[in-house]
């Protein structure tokens, strides 16, 4: 039988062949004195000229310290101007950035540097104590901090230099970034996204989105997750849109923004919407100059969605993607949003959708895992060639662990997934990560993990444990363990005692078993 393949019904793009510091700053010569990236308050700014003249300053100062092609930077902070700086200072000195969540332990941290191969750890004052007690263990031989340095920490400041060139690499397979993502199972693996993933996946959105001059967005999503990251920080400085950023969302701090630098461009996930939508606070703010709501990183629901559009006058529409996709590979386009799915196929990529047990393709509206093929696929996982086997077919389709169908007209919905991950209101939680800690609590004999619905966060963590005879443990218990160990977001929110895990006869957990008992 053969592959049935949707082709994207957007206009084919070029893909240029240069790096991706290159092809952000590509505007600069004409928009030289226009505000590029700054902060809400202001008190952070700089033009595209500046931008470009502190990145390649930064980039001669790191050069200056060893940092060159094979090296990997860590960079933990939260949204700010100085991000892009530090991000692009080091891809022009040749090496990569693996971004950090900095709301991290210092042991998931120390996780990440190691795996990397990281040497140097850039970070902000808040975060600074964690860095420093994260970096023992590790090749780290530096932190920087950006701002106010503490003893034992270097102020980003000394790191600017006499500017270099950008340092030769060849772009279609040389890493640029290592974000962290789980994939579709399993613990976090570094992805390794090379110039040219980045560069294609910001011009295969511009059919999808499309800006026009003197546009203003608000980049509250964090930049150290795939989605601030590409579609914010890289996609909108690419296009000359003026970037504004914020350390964290807060409702009141984002409507005041909106009325008061205009923001045309507002990106959500699905918690952020539901605020929008029901919130009354929001009736005391002018928004009229947003023009549109993006949201991604989860599922959005139809009603929420024109529940929010309804009330602020504006489209808002939804995308699908992955880290592993760089990470966009369906959208909505302008105009063409229709109700509960994630859009269309975008620019230079093909879409499967194939039954997971018999392998054939599905027709249109036809139940299935969701395949892509396209420039936006990563390279593969860092160090793990069995995970890449798993997850990129010798063909270049990436297996996303999603079950969608397509319908008649191109767009493309979730309706299920394969992957066992929890998306906690759009970060990944992976069952294996907190089972392999909760196991080690003295009052669990054994115990899963699974994603429960909830309206607000979209999914939350639920743990099911078995005790030893005569023993029973509290959900404060277990969220003590998790609180001392993890992120606040992979924190158990539920807890049932049962009598036996189930498994298949190899030993798997049924997670589709325990689903069944709620």
């Amino acid at each position: 039988m053969p592959n049935i393949i949707h082709a994207s019904p957007l206009p084919e793009v070029d893909i240029p062949d240069v790096t991706i510091t290159a092809h952000v700053l590509r505007k600069v010569d004409e928009l030289a004195d226009r505000v590029a990236i700054r902060d809400t308050s202001g008190a952070s700014s700089y033009t595209f000229a500046e931008l470009k003249d502190a990145i390649f300053s930064l980039a001669g100062g790191m050069a200056a310290r060893g940092i060159s092609p094979g090296s990997v930077v860590g960079l933990m902070a939260p949204n700010l101007p100085e991000y892009a700086v530090v991000f692009h200072g080091v891809a022009v000195a040749g090496a990569a950035v693996s971004t950090i969540n900095p709301t991290y332990g210092a042991e998931e941290v120390r996780h990440q540097l190691n795996d990397a191969g990281a040497t140097m750890l850039v970070t902000v004052p808040m975060f600074a104590e964690t860095a420093l007690a994260a970096i023992e263990g590790t090749q780290v031989k530096e932190v920087v901090v950006i701002g106010e340095a503490l003893p034992g920490t270097t102020p980003l400041a000394d790191l600017f230099a006499a500017p270099i060139d950008q340092v030769p690499v060849e772009v279609a397979t040389h890493t640029v970034v290592l974000p962290y993502s789980s994939g579709t199972t399993g613990l976090p693996k570094g992805v390794m996204l090379s110039h040219r993933n980045l560069v294609a996946n910001i011009e295969q959105c511009k059919h999808a989105i499309r800006y026009k001059e003197n546009e203003v967005a608000l980049a509250a999503l964090p930049f150290f997750h795939i989605y601030g990251m590409q579609v914010l920080m890289n996609g909108l400085l690419s296009n000359g849109v003026t970037t504004i950023t914020m350390p964290r969302f807060d409702m009141v701090e984002a409507l005041q923004a909106v009325q008061d630098l205009k923001i045309t461009r507002f990106f959500a996930v699905p918690p952020i919407v539901l605020g929008l939508a029901n919130a009354s606070i929001v009736d005391d703010y002018d928004t009229s100059s947003i023009k549109q709501v993006f949201s991604g990183a989860a599922p959005l629901g139809a009603e929420l969605a024109a529940k929010a559009a309804a009330r602020l006058g504006c489209e808002v529409v939804q995308g699908f993607g992955m880290t592993e996709l760089s990470p966009v590979s369906h959208s909505t386009p302008e105009g063409d949003y229709r109700p509960g799915t994630s859009g269309v196929t975008i620019s230079n990529t093909e879409s499967r959708i194939v039954d997971p047990d018999t392998e054939e393709d599905q027709p249109v509206g036809g139940r299935g895992e969701l395949w892509v093929r396209g420039p936006q696929v990563m390279t593969g996982y860092l160090n793990n060639p069995e995970a890449t086997a798993e997850t990129i077919d010798e063909d270049g389709w990436l297996h996303t662990g999603d079950i969608a169908i397509i319908d008649e007209h191109g767009h493309m919905s979730i309706v299920d997934r394969m992957k066992e991950l929890i998306k906690f209101k759009g970060f990944q939680v992976a069952p294996a990560e907190l089972e392999a800690l909760l196991i080690t609590h003295p009052k669990v004999a054994d115990v899963a993990v699974i994603g429960i619905p909830d309206d607000e966060a979209g999914e939350i963590p639920k743990a099911f444990v078995t005790t030893p005879p005569d023993e029973t443990v509290s959900l404060e218990e277990i969220q003590a363990l998790v609180s001392e160990h993890l992120v606040s977001y992979k924190q158990i929110r539920e807890l049932e005692i049962i009598d036996a895990i189930p498994k298949s006869a190899s030993g798997k957990i049924l997670r589709k078993d325990l689903r069944n008992r709620q």
